[in-house]
């Protein structure tokens, strides 16, 4: 079972006063073509902690990557517009240091007071943060007096500042984010209420079958869709025409479905398929029946028995996990059926109290297309980190954190 928030230290757990305090983030935002930051929607998800941290008496340091800068310092990936936008949403100075390591950033930092804030620049210009170097960490953690990681998005890594650090500084512990997002995916998979459905879509089913494999006995129902159903569809002997069908896989999706019968889970496919002689939205859209596709053309949507047929298992679901879109939801012509699976999670939050947790990626960024991201329980801020949780493996830069003491309650 993956490492929960309920064996870690958190921050709650910590004596934050008067202390400089270390804090891992995950602001690798997308930026605009003048250096403008174009989605805050990872800023805005750290600042419970930050908060809180400054509440407490803490200073505080941050320490974060963003995009892929090769071969050093890349004035293209400066956190500096990072700097200038959470100024704006903390209504105070957040200066960034030159480098995230070094004596000119060391001496910012201690110089910091209580309630005082210093960004240090991208982790990623200095190679030993990918290599979870010995001496970068050593030079990181001098940076700080306390660690906290509340970059979920980066947990499955083993980088220096989401594992080399946490060995050097103790003690260290889950913000408010990181604790959220293992407390909700953690909670799905040990302790669910039931009816407990997983719903699974994405292109792939390379990338989705660890996570179906483990979800298997844990759930009552799984729901697939996206391209990754034409594998499923194949594997029962139908047609796919031109849609992606991962050959080697049929034999892997067959073996799939008989394991879950065999262990009483429903696996609900899709009965209609939204199909289109382009992936381009540019050509009529018409829906056969799964059993019947035709040979020219590609799937690109689940139809729309399909979404009352998953709106029906879904009706009395307590707890429902959902990872990737049905569709090529990018394409307006192609959306149908994301949007239909987003708005019966929205109901089923708001009518049943039901527990609804949106994986990352593509499945978080289709739930905020449709502008109902607030209305489900939760949505993960990482994409990569929550399928691997998912899968049932150990994040790194949740194992890295300091053990919970037995005496504090959890």
């Amino acid at each position: 079972m993956p490492t929960s928030a309920l064996d870690r230290m958190t921050l709650r757990d910590l004596d934050v006063e008067g202390r400089r305090v270390l804090v891992r983030v995950d602001y690798n935002v997308p930026l605009d073509n003048g250096g403008q930051v174009t989605d805050d929607t990872r800023l805005v998800a750290t600042l419970p902690t930050l908060r809180y941290l400054f509440e407490k008496g803490a200073s505080v340091v941050l320490m974060s990557h963003l995009g892929r800068p090769k071969g050093g310092p890349d004035p293209r990936w400066s956190l500096a517009p990072v700097a200038q936008r959470l100024s704006r949403l903390l209504r105070q100075s957040v200066p960034l240091a030159p480098d995230c390591v070094g004596e000119a950033a060391e001496a910012q930092a201690t110089a910091l007071k209580p309630g005082q804030l210093l960004l240090l620049e991208n982790l990623r210009f200095h190679a030993g943060e990918e290599a979870n170097d010995a001496d970068f960490s050593d030079a990181l953690a001098r940076m700080g007096e306390v660690y906290v990681n509340d970059a979920f998005g980066t947990a499955h890594r083993a980088h220096a500042s989401t594992v080399g650090v946490p060995e050097r500084l103790r003690p260290a512990a889950a913000g408010f984010l990181m604790q959220k997002e293992l407390e909700y995916l953690g909670r799905a998979l040990t302790d669910p209420a039931r009816p407990f459905a997983a719903v699974l879509g994405g292109a792939k089913i390379s990338t989705k079958m660890p996570v179906l494999e483990h979800l298997v006995g844990k759930c009552d129902r799984v729901l697939v869709g996206g391209a990754m159903m034409f594998t499923f569809l194949r594997a029962q002997g139908h047609g796919t025409g031109q849609s992606l069908v991962e050959d080697a896989f049929v034999p892997v999706a067959r073996a799939f479905l008989e394991r879950a019968r065999g262990a009483s889970v429903d696996v609900v496919l899709p009965v209609d398929v939204r199909w289109s002689t382009s992936l381009e939205g540019d050509q009529p859209v018409t829906v056969h029946a799964s059993p019947a596709l035709p040979e020219k053309g590609f799937g690109v949507d689940i139809g729309p028995e399909t979404e009352s047929l998953f709106a029906g298992v879904l009706a009395d679901c307590r707890t429902v996990v959902w990872n990737g879109p049905m569709g090529i939801f990018e394409k307006a012509p192609f959306a149908h059926g994301t949007l239909a699976v987003a708005r019966v999670l929205a109901a089923l939050t708001r009518e049943r109290d039901a527990i609804t947790v949106v994986g990352g990626g593509d499945s978080a960024a289709a739930l905020e297309q449709t502008g109902l991201a607030d209305r489900v329980s939760h949505v993960s801020t990482g994409g990569g980190a929550a399928l691997e949780f998912l899968e049932g493996k150990v994040l790194p830069g949740v194992a890295a954190l300091s053990p919970r003491p037995a005496s504090v309650g959890s």
